[in-house]
């Protein structure tokens, strides 16, 4: 072929004989996207292994199982705000306690069981700023309309404090954010206040996967004995997550890296 001979080509071959069949590759897209298994089920389902499963679905582009609305298998759009304060998510995440001396992880399944009834519940307060992730939080005895508006007059100084001018917030349909005392907290800040679709809590995603990251790293870390004890490290916990714990979303750098005037030593 002369000079064109030396030219980039592709590797791939003329024939795939050992391909899998169109046939099958069509029952595996159409099982994904009736059914949004992930290729260990549909895998079982048709009789195949996940391994051929997983390259027919990267072959032909599906998303991941993650990034999709599991309701709808629609792709689901991720957003950031482009200035801190422009948007704020607010959520309560409800937590049992644990009783003195320890719960099943301490003492095992069976133990657990039998000290754990009339402990009762915490209710975590939390308020995450969309563009930096820069989180504020409490741990409060319910989810009230008044505990919840005084818990964002706190959060609001807070964020306040590190130089952030909330413009927006963004919570679910709970009664205590439907109700006039949250009203009139925000209208008298000059707040925004909107509210995510009937179940559709992926709309405050990222103060649900606050939740869940809190859940992982403090409240199920580790085998508490008390709930005090389990109190008594959350502070400590937030900070890391404010200052110290790399964000995948931040290019692995903490909330702070975002938030100029964190410390509110400039004005």
């Amino acid at each position: 072929m002369g000079e064109a001979g030396m030219g980039d080509r592709s590797s791939r071959p003329h024939a795939s004989p050992r391909r899998t069949p169109t046939r099958t590759e069509r029952r595996i897209i159409k099982v994904r996207l009736i059914r949004r298994w992930g290729p260990a089920r549909i895998a079982h389902l048709l009789d195949l292994v996940p391994s051929t499963v997983h390259r027919v679905l990267t072959r032909f582009g599906l998303a991941r199982l993650t990034s999709l609305d599991r309701a709808t298998g629609r792709v689901i759009r991720r957003y950031e705000r482009d200035r801190p304060g422009e948007l704020v998510h607010v959520d309560i995440k409800k937590l049992g306690n644990i009783p003195d001396g320890g719960g099943h992880k301490t003492l095992g399944r069976q133990a657990g069981r039998k000290t754990k009834s009339g402990v009762g519940y915490s209710y975590i307060h939390t308020a995450v700023d969309d563009h930096s992730r820069l989180a504020y939080s409490e741990i409060l005895a319910d989810e009230k309309r008044e505990t919840a508006t005084t818990f964002w007059q706190r959060a609001h100084a807070y964020f306040a404090s590190c130089g952030i001018t909330v413009q927006r917030v963004l919570t679910d349909n709970g009664s205590c954010y439907r109700s006039h005392a949250w009203r009139d907290a925000l209208a008298a800040a000059g707040i925004t206040h909107k509210r995510t679709r009937p179940y559709r809590p992926q709309t405050n995603g990222k103060v649900e996967r606050f939740n869940r990251t809190l859940l992982d790293e403090w409240a199920y870390a580790r085998p508490y004995r008390s709930e005090q004890e389990r109190r008594d490290a959350f502070p400590d916990w937030l900070h890391t997550y404010n200052h110290h714990r790399g964000h995948t979303a931040l290019a692995g750098k903490p909330p702070a890296s975002r938030v100029p005037n964190l410390t509110g030593q400039y004005t």
